[in-house]
């Protein structure tokens, strides 16, 4: 009899941890933020991850009443600030703006310094549609005419930022399902490879559609051929999507959502969620961020992680049928 008591104390007092610790997490969503949060952006200021996280940390911070700084944490692919983020303490108050390396960089680097399971997803925040542009003075109209003539001969060399950015992701989707011949050339960076575009040094590349626009209009260097996304361009609803034309697997976007180190109380990660939800819906943020060619989307949590399943194993399928491996 003493040792089932014992046993039944042993228990009780597990119990009463368990409640403790329930209660303190409740209590600690309920009072949060009771400071300014911070947003990392793995990237430089300026292109469309940084744009989106900006107007989400405004979006956000009016619902939430609590200012929300973004910090800019560039380097190593972005992995530089997604693994500041994986090891800061997760009370609700350092989050990271996602993009999809979160997603494929363990797919592809040797060491990231971080896990998969150290990040959390929170909720969507936009994307910026992924336009096929070749030079203003190419003489292909459309993606079919271009994937066409990549197949003769010795292919088309099309610019990407690097191993595993979008425009990489795109050359090797259209390479390993519909036959063409596009030789990928690594950039530093998107406006690189861009310029590359303008000058003739490459056939094309895929670019965010808040960088492309402004070059598409009349008079630009670029001659848009599609959109990789699932819709039109808001901005401009003119271009077709690949999927129009004959390419459906071709998905791809430069997309932002909002990941949170393991541990975060997942009453903080709601409000959060709900917060940029609401942001991304107010007409003054999402008729902004239309504007400049991003699409607004925000969601719940739920949502937010059925997403990443599926581009984890979209983006998977593609590394594994190109054999696609960076040696950093």
């Amino acid at each position: 009899m003493p040792r089932a008591l014992g046993i039944l104390g042993k228990n009780a007092l597990l119990a009463i941890t368990i409640l403790g610790v329930l209660w303190a997490s409740g209590a600690q969503a309920q009072s949060w933020p009771q400071k300014p949060i911070k947003f990392i952006v793995p990237f430089a200021a300026g292109g469309a991850n940084d744009l989106m996280a900006r107007a989400a940390a405004e979006g956000a911070a009016k619902v939430l009443g609590q200012a929300i700084v973004v910090e800019n944490k560039p380097g190593a692919g972005g992995t530089l600030g997604t693994v500041l983020v994986s090891k800061s303490t997760p009370d609700g108050y350092t989050f990271l703006i996602s993009a999809a390396g979160v997603v494929s960089n363990n797919m592809i680097k040797k060491n990231t310094n971080y896990k998969d399971s150290d990040l959390v997803p929170v909720v969507m925040i936009g994307l910026a549609p992924s336009v096929i542009v070749v030079s203003s003075e190419s003489s292909y109209k459309n993606l079919r005419n271009f994937i066409d003539a990549s197949k003769e001969g010795q292919g088309f060399y099309f610019a990407t930022a690097g191993t595993g950015s979008t425009p990489h992701f795109v050359a090797e989707l259209l390479n390993t399902r519909y036959g063409a011949k596009l030789l990928p050339v690594p950039y530093k960076s998107g406006s690189e490879g861009a310029t590359a575009v303008m000058g003739g040094q490459v056939a094309g590349t895929s670019e965010a559609s808040i960088v492309a626009l402004p070059h598409i209009k009349p008079g630009g260097k670029f001659k848009a051929l599609a959109t990789t996304w699932t819709k039109r361009i808001s901005a401009y609803p003119e271009l077709s999507t690949a999927t129009e034309q004959g390419f459906p697997e071709l998905q791809i976007a430069h997309w932002a959502g909002i990941h949170a180190p393991v541990g975060v109380p997942p009453d903080i990660m709601d409000k959060l969620a709900t917060a940029v939800d609401v942001a991304m819906k107010s007409p003054q943020v999402a008729d902004r961020l239309k504007a400049q060619g991003i699409e607004p989307v925000g969601g719940t949590r739920a949502s937010f992680n059925e997403f990443v399943d599926a581009e984890r194993a979209r983006l998977g399928s593609i590394v594994k049928a190109s054999n696609m491996k960076d040696d950093s």
